[in-house]
């Protein structure tokens, strides 16, 4: 579909919104009308108030004729003068694909590439251009597969997409908005409902009467009603404009593989979503690490840590690369799924340009620590980054895991805590296991139903893991507190506990000793050998075996 017909349905579909709002408020006159002519005047004037209600949502989704502007995304802008080689390569692509370059570029911390223009008159008209790259995407692609993502999303630009959005988004929100006003309506109804029952309950309850069953069904129907009817045509509006949006994935596609070639496209498609996963594990291993503990990696490290780890990490990402999504994140998707898209561009023929741009994607930066730095601090909040700084990552990885130990409350402690009526403490809880009271605890646990109903052997079985676990996380926390504990970094591996030899000098076996404590018949003589000797008679009354 050419873009004229693409503005043309997109014009009847805004239009069709409007026409919606009118032919509904025209009904609600000629019933007004209808009512004045033969209703009683008390209920035509109750039935005026509800007709007035219902029209004013209407006539502010018909008034709301701005689109929206939504909030630039966080990131870094960058001139020419900052990175020439980027908007070199960029300015190349995009007179390859046949189209405008981006008068902006910003950088952004997302594993994501993105265009947007601010067309004038509904996207009849051109404006000011903008490409958003993710530097995730730098760090994690060859020259080549960015010189695709690229390709893609100037060719999104060549075929008039970002210019006819404008229309499209707009009919997008007044669709949703209207849906919203209706909603909030009839939930405000259904609140006031409840609250008016709950008083008469209360009211009854007070004189000794029996109390209602709390029922709002019926508050605020009307609002739903209405709310259904726009909620139908969103449905119509969104297929059919989210049909058009995948039509358009496709035919950028096929401006990548004229531009970039057919094995650097496909691969990078392949990458993007096992590149994302990596970014979001990294986020959550790594560059917050230490909120807790209000600590930072070091200054261009909270982004730029993500590179190392990918390259520790290529083995876990074949399969990412391989088993690429086949379904579309919902039905309102605007992009086909991955594979479909890799498939049809694998299905190309050959064009010979598989040794091209093999280089590192990041290389196209003038300085990337620089960047990476700068970075952090157009996209952190301020408050992020006045956390403290660590001098290297197992610096921070030390310090986040004593805070971590420092706040540990587990289900083990609130239980231990009710079990004892005191605070939980690891001697505590040994005293409890020595006593033979490890499994009377285990039930103060929060326990799935099966759990409940067993008894003896499988409960037995039911609470092991979950006792194990906790009691470990309290074992770590003694021995961190007592600096008995170290941690090794690791790009490739989880962050391991290093325990500090036994007095014989062997090695301390953390979890056969773990294993003992939470046996059929408990044992805690392995376990207090790999702890602090106790200081102090009361602390070796404490913690003495029974």
């Amino acid at each position: 579909m050419g873009a004229t017909l693409r503005a043309l349905r997109a014009l009847v579909l805004l239009a069709g919104f409007y026409l919606l709002g009118v032919i509904l408020l025209a009904a609600l006159v000629g019933a007004d009308y209808l009512l004045y002519l033969h209703a009683p005047s008390g209920v035509a004037a109750k039935l005026y108030v509800v007709s007035v209600l219902l029209a004013i949502p209407l006539v502010r989704g018909l008034f709301m004729l701005r689109t929206p502007r939504g909030e630039e995304p966080p990131g870094l802008p960058v001139t020419e003068a900052d990175e020439p080689e980027l908007w070199r390569t960029v300015r190349e692509l995009a007179d390859q694909v046949g189209t405008r370059a981006p008068s902006r570029i910003v950088l952004t911390a997302d594993v994501n590439a993105a265009v947007a223009e601010d067309a004038r008159l509904l996207g009849l008209l051109p404006g000011p251009r903008r490409l958003y790259l993710g530097v995730p995407l730098l760090q994690g692609l060859t020259e080549a597969q960015l010189r695709a993502v690229l390709a893609h999303e100037l060719g999104h630009y060549s075929n008039s997409d970002t210019r006819l959005a404008a229309l499209t988004v707009r009919g997008r929100a007044q669709v949703l908005r209207t849906v919203r006003h209706f909603e909030e309506r009839a939930d405000k109804s259904a609140g006031r409902e409840r609250a008016r029952q709950e008083k008469k309950n209360a009211k009854a309850a007070a004189k000794g009467k029996k109390t209602r069953e709390i029922d709002t069904g019926h508050a605020g129907l009307t609002y739903r009603a209405m709310a259904k009817i726009y909620i139908g045509y969103a449905k119509l509006y969104m297929r059919a404009t989210l049909a058009g949006s995948r039509r358009q994935e496709y035919a950028a596609d096929l401006a990548s593989v004229r531009v970039a070639g057919r094995d650097a496209t496909a691969s990078a498609l392949r990458e993007i979503p096992a590149l994302d996963a990596a970014f979001g594990f990294y986020m959550n291993s790594y560059a917050t690490l230490g909120a807790e503990a209000r600590l930072m990696p070091p200054r261009g490290e909270f982004f730029g840590g993500y590179g190392r780890m990918l390259s520790a990490r290529q083995l876990e990402l074949v399969g990412l690369r391989t088993d690429l999504p086949t379904e579309p994140a919902s039905p309102y998707d605007s992009h086909p799924p991955i594979a479909d898209r890799v498939e049809r561009i694998e299905a190309l023929p050959a064009d010979g340009r598989t040794d091209e741009a093999r280089g590192a994607a990041l290389g196209l930066l003038t300085d990337p620590d620089r960047t990476l730095a700068a970075l952090e601090d157009a996209v952190l909040t301020e408050d992020v980054l006045r956390f403290r700084r660590t001098g290297d990552w197992q610096e921070l990885l030390d310090g986040s895991m004593v805070a971590n130990f420092a706040s540990l409350d587990t289900p083990l402690h609130r239980a231990l805590a009710m079990y004892t009526k005191d605070h939980p403490t690891l001697a505590a809880l040994l005293k409890v296991i020595d006593d033979g009271q490890l499994w009377q605890l285990a039930r103060r646990l929060p326990l799935s139903d099966q759990a409940t109903e067993a008894q003896g052997r499988a409960f037995r079985e039911f609470v092991r893991p979950a006792l194990a676990d906790a009691l470990q996380g309290m074992v770590l926390a003694e021995l961190s507190a007592h600096s008995r504990l170290s941690w090794e970094f690791s790009w490739s591996e989880p962050a391991a506990a290093r325990l500090a030899p036994a007095p014989d000098g062997t090695e301390s076996d953390l979890g056969a000793a773990i294993d003992a404590a939470v046996a059929d018949h408990p044992d805690t003589r392995p376990l207090r050998m790999l702890l602090p000797t106790p200081q102090g008679p009361a602390a070796r009354e404490t913690d003495a075996p029974r």
